[in-house]
């Protein structure tokens, strides 16, 4: 397998990949857009900074990649949406750099409360200003935090031990976990009123597109400070400077910015904003971490199919993906079944898991039944990455739900796939340890084996009949290798599982619908 690095990345991450075996890379950065997308069809992986924009246009030619791994937290250069119709991984290593980039802000904060930018500028020139860089204590000061993920997180406890007064606004969050780790939980606006510093930690995507804008400022104590070191455009800058024109703002210390690098910005011109060129993730120890933790999460998704910190596919650990294994298989042949079985488009699916799954994440099985389902629908190649995305496009709601013990097995899965037509239930358990099996289809209770070429028939529950369909086999030389009998509760029904060497052909088919006590015959491949 090939893996293409087009972006600068620590050493000790190209190591890795030139140690492993079965993986071979090509370093190769600086490339035009063009000339990478000549080449990207060759590669299986690709590793990726800030530098790579891996478009829609980019992934369109590459026919045969699996992830894209992201050096660092920031995917704004990656077509997310895009990668996950073509079913690509879309990786980053937001554990890699966390530390270095809290820091950073910290840094940030003190530089510009004391004036330390302007100060060493100021020296240099020959000037003793004293009295005019004077600056202010951060002590019993209150920091607004705004977003609680893994950096705002050690930023609040950072600044906790400078005795600061942390309050936290995050959406995503909840306030009995934000006031769990000792800090206060607020809304945004009442943020906006109590702080003396605001500093940002949220991902750029739409809704936090220009969060800090002319309205925010307004609703901000006057003299609050401003510190961004997450993405550019989080903070509008035409507002920011006029809000500091104006007095509102204090200051601001940025590290981003809405383009980069950013020219000659009128915030440049202000003495009370301080800068840097997007050093947040920019150490030793951090270049380092990331390019390990990409590097070994390429390899483990290629080789071992671990998914691990991917934003568009749940992550499954070595560990989990173990446990799982059975149920993965189980939904997936679940999901196959259904699609044979149902008549119309799908509306709707549903899936209870009933018993004791210990605690397992069990979105990586829902995943694999639509997998199965939808690999017999669609012309597309679906896997792993791109079945909810797909399913979602065909406006199929997907409802999950997990009750309690099971009467009759120690676990279930039970699917009920709802179409224009008609309701269709499949349920099915693990027996032993790994062995998946189906034990009813909508009122029929039996036990299949979930693979080979197999046909579902519907028949009267008579003698005879099941002799007519042997024979009719027979005639036409198709051994069986394995039959199960399921009976319709309170009916007069039976349904037959036949598994045969090879599929049954359609005239034979037509001959078994021709028996006087056959009802359906419904040829399945699992």
């Amino acid at each position: 397998m090939k893996v293409l690095v087009s972006d600068n990345l620590g050493e000790v991450g190209i190591q890795i990949f030139q140690k492993e075996e079965g993986i071979e890379v090509d370093v190769k950065t600086g490339l035009a857009p063009e000339e990478l997308k000549k080449i990207i069809g060759e590669y299986d992986a690709l590793a990726i900074r800030s530098a790579t924009k891996v478009t829609a246009d980019l992934l369109s030619a590459a026919k045969k990649l699996k992830v894209v791994g992201r050096a660092g937290i920031g995917l704004d250069n990656v077509d997310i949406p895009a990668a996950t119709k073509r079913g690509i991984a879309v990786m980053n290593t937001p554990g890699g750099n966390v530390v270095t980039t809290a820091e950073h802000a910290i840094a940030m904060m003190m530089a510009l409360t004391r004036n330390i930018p302007q100060g060493t500028s100021s020296l240099k020139a020959g000037r003793w200003e004293k009295k005019k860089l004077q600056g202010r204590e951060i002590y019993n000061k209150i920091l607004g935090v705004i977003g609680y993920g893994n950096i705002g997180a050690i930023v609040a406890d950072r600044a906790r031990g400078l005795r600061m007064n942390v309050i936290v606004y995050d959406p995503n969050v909840t306030a009995e976990k934000i006031e769990k780790a000792g800090f206060e939980y607020v809304s945004l606006e009442e943020l906006y009123k109590r702080a003396d510093y605001i500093t940002v930690h949220v991902p750029k995507m739409k809704s936090t597109i220009g969060l800090l804008n002319k309205e925010a400022f307004q609703q901000m104590k006057d003299g609050v400070m401003v510190i961004n070191c997450a993405r550019g455009g989080i903070v509008d800058e035409a507002d920011l400077y006029e809000a500091i024109k104006s007095g509102k703002v204090a200051g601001a210390a940025l590290d981003v910015f809405e383009t980069e690098p950013p020219g000659q910005s009128p915030l440049f011109e202000l003495d009370n904003v301080i800068g840097t060129p997007h050093l947040g993730a920019s150490t030793q120890e951090a270049q380092t971490n990331v390019a390990v933790d990409v590097a070994e999460q390429i390899i483990a998704y290629l080789k071992h199919d671990t998914v691990i910190n991917a934003v568009n596919v749940p992550s499954v650990t070595g560990e989990l993906l173990k446990k799982l294994g059975p149920y993965l298989t189980l939904a997936d042949r679940i999901g196959c079944l259904q699609a044979q079985l149902i008549q119309g488009p799908v509306k709707e699916v549903i899936v209870e898991y009933i018993g004791d799954f210990q605690g397992l994440d069990l979105s990586p099985v829902t995943t694999a039944l639509l997998n199965g389902l939808l690999s017999m629908m669609v012309m597309d190649e679906v896997n792993a990455v791109n079945a909810p995305s797909i399913a979602k496009d065909m406006g199929i709601k997907v409802t999950e739900t997990t009750s309690g013990e099971s009467v009759d097995f120690t676990n279930l899965i039970k699917v009920k796939i709802v179409t224009t037509e008609m309701d269709n239930t499949v349920e099915g358990t693990i027996f032993g340890k790994n062995d998946p099996r189906i034990v009813r289809i909508n009122k029929f209770r039996l036990e299949i084996i979930p693979k080979g070429y197999l046909a579902l028939i519907h028949n009267m529950d008579r003698p005879g009949a099941i002799g007519s369909i042997g024979t009719t086999l027979g005639l036409n030389n198709l051994n069986i290798a394995r039959m199960q009998v399921g009976q319709e509760e309170e009916g007069e029904r039976n349904v037959i599982i036949l598994r045969t060497d090879t599929p049954i052909p359609d005239d034979v088919v037509k001959q078994l619908m021709d028996l006087p006590m056959v009802k359906t015959v419904i040829p399945l491949n699992l």
